[in-house]
């Protein structure tokens, strides 16, 4: 695999809000444990707080990147040549994307606190996945990625 001089790289983090909870789940273990003393409430603030912020942590540390020839979203590796035509959705579209209109068959990496998306089609003819659907802060910049990435792959392709 050939290295993009410029790849797409998004980590899909989660909102800073989510913080603010994991501390509240932190206040929340330590009201629990008052009982048994003070150690036991500032294990369970630490122990809380830090149980919580790992869990938004990994919930928010999936990334999309388009690398060389390949788009990587999450754990899922396609190549650029198996994919077509990208839409860019809007907070509604893909409101409407994630429930009513969504195939069961379809890739979805969903994060909710993020309200738009790019659908990516699946042109490749083994595989039953109809389209890809993207959470990205940046619709637009992974679109233009990812279109850029299938021309460099179709000139390689053409040279060989």
């Amino acid at each position: 695999m050939q290295l993009s001089a410029s790849p797409y790289e998004e980590r899909l983090t989660a909102p800073r809000s989510w913080w603010l909870i994991c501390l509240a789940a932190g206040f929340s273990m330590a009201l629990i444990l008052v009982p048994f003393g003070t150690l036991a409430l500032l294990a369970g603030l630490v122990g809380g707080t830090a149980v919580a912020a790992v869990v938004a942590s990994s919930y928010g540390s999936i990334r999309i990147r388009v690398v060389g020839d390949a788009l990587i979203a999450g754990d899922a590796r396609i190549p650029v040549s198996a994919l077509g035509g990208t839409e860019v959705l809007d907070p509604e579209e893909a409101r409407a994307w994630r429930m009513h209109k969504a195939d069961t068959r379809a890739f979805m990496l969903l994060r909710a606190y993020i309200p738009r998306a790019l659908k990516v089609e699946v042109t490749d003819p083994a595989d039953p996945t109809p389209y890809l659907y993207l959470s990205s802060r940046e619709p637009e910049r992974l679109a233009a990625a990812i279109k850029a990435a299938q021309e460099r792959s179709e000139v390689e392709a053409a040279q060989e």
